[in-house]
């Protein structure tokens, strides 16, 4: 057998999924966290994917994960692999009689309850699963469904997508902030605070203001660190009215936000691989937002 063989021979997915979650969370801890092994086991894998392919995949330090441009090439087609792999298996378990929908923070935020409900109704014979993933595509680059609910900003030419909504944002405040006694918090006054934004999903970005007048910063890595993050008081954070409506939590308020244009809401999907009921989705979820 020729190195080639070898090499192809000894690649398990476990090690694509290792290289994935590295890159898409920053750092070996959370990589961890995510695949639920130790991180001792993340670097162990990633030693082993690197020692299969004969090439350094990441550059590491101190305060940086970055793939080198071996490594950008592997975790595309990484990427591709995983997805196919995935794919397989929805095939062969259940096929089309699953219907998978990612979401990354608030799925159809007041309308899923009603979502979830109408489906049950009108489509016995599909199965509804709502998956959150944290990455911009809720899932979909990483083959964790076949519809995704996308809200922050994102280049949708490499998806088939379609608009089904919009909706107003809030400010997200700590409960005892004085801002929390008020009806509504212009967008310039949030100028003056430290705002928080989720750098891989949030839907706030700093374009929302005038380059000298933007707010200062404090940058968190999911919801719940986000919201952790508010309710010490020491930053507020701009987002849309599906996220009061899906994380109502002690110590958190939500107020009404002027002077600030609604946030679209997407259906996204892979355009050679449409699940069949992905246009009775589009249907169902427009109807609940008009």
């Amino acid at each position: 057998m020729d190195e080639a063989g070898r090499a192809a021979g000894a690649l398990e997915l476990r090690h694509l999924r290792c290289l994935v979650a590295i890159i898409d969370t920053g750092s070996f801890t959370d990589a961890a966290r995510e695949l639920g092994i130790s991180q001792a086991a993340v670097s162990r894998t990633l030693g082993a994917l690197e020692g299969v392919l004969g090439v350094r995949l990441l550059h590491r330090t101190s305060r940086l994960v970055a793939p080198t441009t071996v490594g950008v090439q592997v975790l595309a087609r990484a990427r591709v692999l995983l997805a196919g792999a995935d794919e397989l298996v929805r095939a062969a378990t259940g096929g089309h009689t699953r219907l998978h929908i990612g979401h990354a923070w608030s799925a159809f935020g007041r309308h899923t309850t009603e979502f979830q409900r109408r489906w049950h109704e009108q489509h016995p014979e599909t199965e509804l699963r709502l998956v959150r993933h944290n990455s911009p595509t809720g899932g979909l680059a990483e083959g964790r469904c076949d519809l995704a609910v996308v809200r922050a900003p994102l280049d949708l030419a490499s998806w088939s997508h379609a608009l089904v909504g919009y909706e107003d944002r809030r400010v997200a405040l700590a409960s005892d902030d004085p801002w929390a006694r008020r009806r509504g918090i212009r967008l310039d006054e949030v100028a003056g605070r430290t705002l928080a934004i989720d750098r891989r999903t949030g839907t706030t970005t700093l374009d929302l203001w005038p380059e000298h007048g933007r707010p200062a910063v404090e940058y968190t890595r999911d919801i719940d660190d986000w919201l952790a993050a508010i309710a010490t008081g020491r930053c507020v954070g701009l987002t849309p009215e599906a996220t009061a409506a899906q994380y109502r939590r002690e110590g958190i308020t939500y107020r009404p936000l002027r002077g600030a244009d609604p946030v679209p809401v997407h259906l996204i999907w892979r355009t050679h691989d449409a699940h069949p009921a992905t246009h009775t989705v589009i249907a169902l979820a427009a109807e609940l937002y008009r």
